[in-house]
């Protein structure tokens, strides 16, 4: 069991893997808690990058020097932190805990079952990220008020410092259990990604390219993922997925009727059971799928310099689509996140932003 009264200063974690995800958690940890600990394996190259950058303590030269840390961050493709998690789990002590990364969670808890093992496992699956991935693209705001789920209970005293360590970087924790999980991510996540790719891939011609801008551009940006990251999860989320585009399928099949026999009333009942549900969804939050065009904005706790900021954009034209705080330590400052129209206007008002002296992140 993790001893309660450890502070998370004096945690010691790994992180194996500095993709996207495992170089924004050691960046955004190292953000909020400059003093704690932090070691890493992955390629030479990016190690050395990321020690140099101050973004880890501790370059490691094997996978199992990690397994004396509190906290293990899994952040690799499914099947390689599935392999990671067999090596590292009879390594562990009881104090340790390891956690994931990955778009599944049920066949992590079948491998950890399966293994002899001192420590402790709890499934996490952050949802937000980048169209592009790598340590290049990483970024200390990317958990900054994202859904970031871990299967586990609430008083599961394992979890406590994990969940602590998550909400210091902005995180919203949500806990399911990872047969939850599997069916909503199969749904919010996984049926999006297949969607994208089959939309793209019902364009016939070059003009039909060449028109699918603006908001099919929008729509279909996770067709860019790459098939080897998606591969493992659809292995290990096959039934969830083929549910999900059965139900999807369905549907298709109720607009085709429709449309086919003039079903004007039908129709008219689909847009609008739609556009109430999508009403419903959280604006506040960043989900798997989450807008374009933001820039976050770090800002000192002083008077006027939200009008310092919108002011400037105002002079220059520019549009400010939606602006949200998401964090503010008093005395110290905070972060806005705010939306723009499309990449060129949100490239302008970065510009812009740092003229006026503020630091900014996003705008992948």
């Amino acid at each position: 069991m993790i001893n309660k009264d450890i502070s998370l200063t004096s945690l010691r974690i790994s992180i194996v893997g500095l993709g996207l995800i495992g170089g924004s958690l050691a960046k955004a940890i190292k953000h909020n808690i400059p003093s704690i600990h932090i070691s890493a394996f992955d390629k030479p190259d990016i190690l050395k990058k990321a020690k140099s950058e101050c973004v880890i303590d501790v370059a490691l030269s094997n996978v199992e020097n990690c397994a004396d840390s509190d906290i293990i961050f899994l952040s690799l493709p499914t099947n390689l932190s599935l392999e990671y998690l067999t090596r590292l789990a009879p390594l562990i002590s009881e104090k340790s805990l390891i956690t994931d990364v990955s778009g599944v969670k049920s066949v992590f808890y079948k491998q950890w079952n399966s293994l002899e093992h001192k420590g402790f496992f709890i499934g996490g699956h952050p949802m937000t990220g980048k169209e592009k991935g790598e340590y290049e693209n990483s970024d200390a705001m990317l958990f900054e008020n994202s859904v970031y789920v871990l299967t586990g209970t609430q008083d599961d005293p394992h979890a406590k410092e994990l969940i602590m360590l998550l909400k210091t970087i902005g995180a919203r924790i949500i806990l399911l259990s990872p047969e939850e999980h599997d069916k909503i991510v199969a749904s919010v996540s996984h049926l999006p990604q297949l969607t994208a790719v089959s939309l793209i891939n019902a364009l016939t011609d070059e003009k039909e390219i060449t028109l699918a801008a603006g908001g099919f551009r929008d729509l279909t940006r996770v067709a860019s993922s790459p098939f080897k990251i998606w591969k493992p999860v659809i292995q290990n989320n096959k039934k969830e997925i083929l549910e999900s585009l059965a139900r999807l399928d369905l549907q298709l099949k109720k607009i085709t009727n429709a449309i086919t026999t003039d079903d004007n009333d039908t129709l008219q009942d689909l847009f609008d059971k739609a556009a109430n549900l999508r009403e419903a969804i959280p604006k506040n939050s960043k989900g798997f799928i989450h807008p374009l065009h933001d820039l976050f904005i770090y800002v000192n706790d002083e008077p006027g310099v939200l009008a310092k900021l919108t002011g400037a954009l105002f002079n220059d034209g520019i549009n400010i689509k939606d602006i949200e705080l998401l964090k503010i330590r008093e005395g110290t400052g905070g972060t806005f996140r705010a939306s723009f129209e499309n990449r060129e206007e949100m490239a302008a008002a970065s510009t812009i932003i740092k003229q006026i002296g503020f630091k900014i992140s996003g705008g992948s």
